[in-house]
């Protein structure tokens, strides 16, 4: 995410001239709009029965000085005007002056059930005022009902569970079991890939913007199976190949295991090429390794056609990693193996004061019940699929529109400035994050090249929201004209 520092400059906004021959695809027949001051119809915003309290908290520049002066210097923030968010409800997000934006891209794929979901507060809200914290040490039903309830949502005989409080935390656990287990180093990992920032997760980590010069070693990067822009198109056989290559010529021919997400989150929301995983996980465990599943963006339902990314790919990982939506929230990750595996850990003695206390315990196991309950997988599919279906069809009329990806509500609109040439279109991607804020939708960027919109939004989302959203970026781009020869090209440079 990073990257987005590097392209943040301040764009000029001279010369910004609206395109009036083709505007918005649904607005003009229907009553979700309203006129600006040029009497152009400009996308309306679903109406939502919720009124924020008051805020009397310092203001958003007193906010910036003190994150200036008293936080590490690596915190970033969107917009060249920061936005000073202070409540949330459901889909929606609030700034300090009352104004309701729509969340798209739910803080990074972690609001699931929606912000401040009734009961999930309710749920932190009573553990915490019953007791919170008391360590494993110690017995109590938080972790032990949370734990039961997560295994039944596994495949196979993945139902031992161990609790972190990040996904970093999970993913440096889950390379270390696979090591222990296997008793082999070397990991193999997809280019592209993001799995942390730690010291083996920074290593399993294929992007150059999240690695620091800092000692990484056992971990071999394999060719990702990149359907936009790889060299095998979909063709995930092909792409496993080199997997294989890289254990005959790279390894001793054994290995410790492979990490990989099913959908590359940070990477640009890139869902790896069918077939790719069924032919890599065969060549692993002939190998003799383990095979993990990083479902920290993925996983909880937001795919909608499964609970877990990896299934739509037809295979059952020997270690799952999670974390993000499986607290709304929460600070609280998990790793999930089978019995025979999670025995390593009885080696030697491996502790984590924080993991699965009782408050996050309490607040992830209401989130479970929330996603059964209100059926947001369900929902996930069936807005996703609708969502996805109107970015298609805006791809047909924006040529900066390069692809459109993922699946549920899990989803990458990748921008160019040419689509031959699929060039990354660096800045006008943060000039359209801008304007869609202005118009009331927060939306995230990603990818190698920082040129992907993200929409991650919570799994309550609903069509009325995916059409505001859908019609603020078709509004935005045609603003800006079709950039493919337009003068808004050298504007946005």
């Amino acid at each position: 995410m990073q990257r987005i520092i590097q392209t943040a400059v301040t764009l000029s906004h001279r010369n910004s001239r609206s395109n009036s021959r083709c505007f918005l695809s649904q607005l003009a027949h229907t009553q979700n709009s309203i006129q600006d001051n040029n009497g152009i119809l400009t996308p309306k915003m679903p109406h939502f029965d919720y009124t924020p309290p008051p805020y009397t908290g310092p203001s958003s520049a007193e906010i910036l000085k003190k994150r200036k002066e008293y936080l590490s210097p690596s915190l970033f923030h969107f917009y060249n005007n920061p936005l000073n968010l202070v409540d949330g409800k459901m889909q929606y997000l609030y700034d300090e002056n009352g104004r309701r934006y729509l969340d798209s891209f739910g803080g990074i794929a972690t609001v699931c059930c929606g912000h401040c979901h009734p009961y999930v507060v309710e749920a932190v809200v009573n553990q915490t005022k019953r007791l919170q914290h008391s360590t494993v040490l110690y017995l109590n039903n938080a972790i032990a009902d949370f734990a039961e309830a997560l295994a039944s949502k596994m495949p196979g005989d993945l139902k031992v569970v161990y609790f972190t409080n990040s996904g970093t935390e999970a993913n440096e656990l889950a390379l270390m079991i696979a090591r222990l287990f296997t008793g082999r180093h070397d990991i193999i990992s997809l280019r592209n890939g993001y799995h942390g920032n730690a010291a083996g997760t920074m290593g399993a980590t294929a992007q150059s913007i999240y690695k620091f010069n800092v000692v990484q070693t056992g971990v071999h990067h394999a060719l990702n199976p990149d359907q936009y822009r790889g060299v095998f198109g979909s063709n995930g056989v092909k792409y496993a190949k080199d997997v294989q290559d890289i254990i005959d010529y790279g390894t001793s021919g054994h290995v410790g295991g492979l990490i990989a997400e099913a959908i590359q989150g940070a990477g640009g929301i890139m869902e790896l090429a069918p077939g790719y995983l069924q032919s890599v996980y065969d060549s692993i465990r002939k190998a003799g390794g383990l095979c993990i599943a990083d479902e920290i963006q993925s996983g909880f339902a937001r795919t909608g056609s499964h609970f877990w990314g990896f299934e739509a790919h037809g295979v059952v990982p020997d270690i799952v990693t999670m974390a993000k939506g499986i607290g709304n929230g929460i600070p609280i990750g998990a790793v999930v193996t089978t019995p025979e595996v999670a025995k390593v850990l009885t080696y030697r003695n491996y502790f984590n004061t924080f993991g699965g206390n009782p408050v996050c315990s309490a607040g992830g196991l209401a989130v479970l019940r929330v996603i059964e309950k209100e059926k947001l997988q369900q929902n996930a599919f069936v807005v996703g699929s609708y969502l996805k279906e109107r970015l298609s069809a805006l791809k047909e009329k924006h040529e900066i529109i390069g692809d459109v990806r993922g699946r549920g509500l899990m989803l990458g609109v990748e921008l160019v400035t040419d689509r031959q040439l699929k060039t990354p279109a660096k800045a006008e991607i943060l000039h359209i994050m801008d304007q869609m804020r202005e118009l009331g939708v927060l939306i995230g960027s990603g990818g190698f090249f920082g040129n992907v919109l993200r929409i991650t939004p919570p799994l309550c989302f609903t069509k009325e929201d995916a059409d505001f959203l859908v019609d603020v970026m078709d509004y935005t781009m045609s603003k800006m004209g079709d950039l493919q020869g337009s003068s808004c090209k050298a504007d946005y440079a």
